[in-house]
């Protein structure tokens, strides 16, 4: 019996491809010099499509495979999947939450710990035989203590500010609707800025938030916070951001996201007081894998008929 025809979109990691090679003929795009003339010849036979949150699947891609009714994405983000093409195609769009919630939020901490503690430059500090030569380094910022606002209270959201009640942090949010926890709320990032010490960005992308972290935020911020974004590049005004890097009002900053990944803008490299991270939130062997196995077994679940385990509403 032949395998269904399953479209590739980027790359994954070996353990999955071959796990998807069980089940599928995988058709691996990325590796296409021509990618419309890849779906031209390929697309009649595709069934299903797998991509990456960051890649998504546009109208085009859609209608080239016009057998694919299922749309599987690894990762959480679905921002960059035309959901209301896929709807009204009758496509199955499926995703990977919670298997990468808990280490996202660690990065958020790292980042936070990493750029409040200067990490990177007391490493090199030491590297570079400073020490030695001319002593003690400066000093850095606590991070326990501090007043935390997060920008998006979601899975991954309420797992950053359980890691703040760790650190006896006073802990605030935005989002659309308060929720029903003992931390502080705000209806805007704008009207939270002022309030914190350290502000998180972990909402979700997608057309509904793109600049949610406005201007107004951006300029409400007190002079000295820590910006950390593990969110979206979009979800913030980036223009702003660098403004505030470049006065002073932003102290520190970790960043794992930006716009135009992964050929950001280059300043960003040119900034001492910010660690940049390649959108490596998730980037570990076991959620990866945890990942993989989710997007295989909503796949699986689609041609067998039975419910998928994680649909997007």
């Amino acid at each position: 019996m032949d395998k269904p025809g399953l479209l590739v979109v980027g790359v994954l990691p070996d353990w999955d491809l071959e796990a998807l090679a069980r089940r599928f003929t995988l058709h691996l795009l990325y590796e296409a010099p021509d990618r419309a003339a890849f779906l031209a010849q390929h697309g009649p036979s595709i069934r299903a499509i797998a991509t990456k949150g960051e890649l998504g699947a546009d109208p085009a891609m859609m209608d080239a495979c016009p057998q694919a009714k299922i749309i599987a994405c690894y990762g959480v983000g679905v921002d960059a999947i035309d959901l209301p093409a896929a709807r009204a195609r009758g496509i199955a769009v499926t995703n990977t939450p919670d298997v990468l919630t808990e280490d996202v939020a660690d990065m958020a901490f790292a980042l936070l710990l990493a750029t409040a503690r200067e990490i990177p430059d007391c490493d090199a500090y030491v590297r570079s035989g400073t020490w030695a030569k001319q002593g003690p380094m400066r000093l850095a910022t606590r991070v326990w203590g501090k007043r935390i606002g997060i920008v998006g209270l979601g899975r991954i959201g309420r797992a950053i500010a359980r890691r703040a009640e760790g650190f006896g942090m006073a802990i605030a949010y935005s989002g659309r609707t308060k929720k029903d926890l003992p931390y502080t709320f705000h209806a805007s990032p704008a009207a939270m800025a002022p309030h914190v010490d350290i502000f998180v960005v972990s909402a979700a992308g997608g057309a509904a938030t793109a600049g949610l972290v406005d201007r107004a935020a951006i300029e409400a911020l007190n002079p000295g916070v820590i910006f950390v974004n593990v969110s979206r590049g979009s979800v913030v005004d980036e223009a702003a951001l660098i403004e505030a890097l470049q006065s002073g009002r932003i102290a520190r900053a970790g960043l794992d996201v930006f716009h135009n990944e992964p050929a950001i803008a280059p300043v960003f490299a040119s900034f001492p007081n910010a660690v940049l991270s390649p959108h490596q939130a998730s980037g570990t062997v076991e959620t990866r894998k945890a990942m993989g196995a989710l997007m295989l077994a909503n796949l699986e679940a689609h041609f067998d008929g039975r419910p998928l385990p994680t649909p997007v509403p």
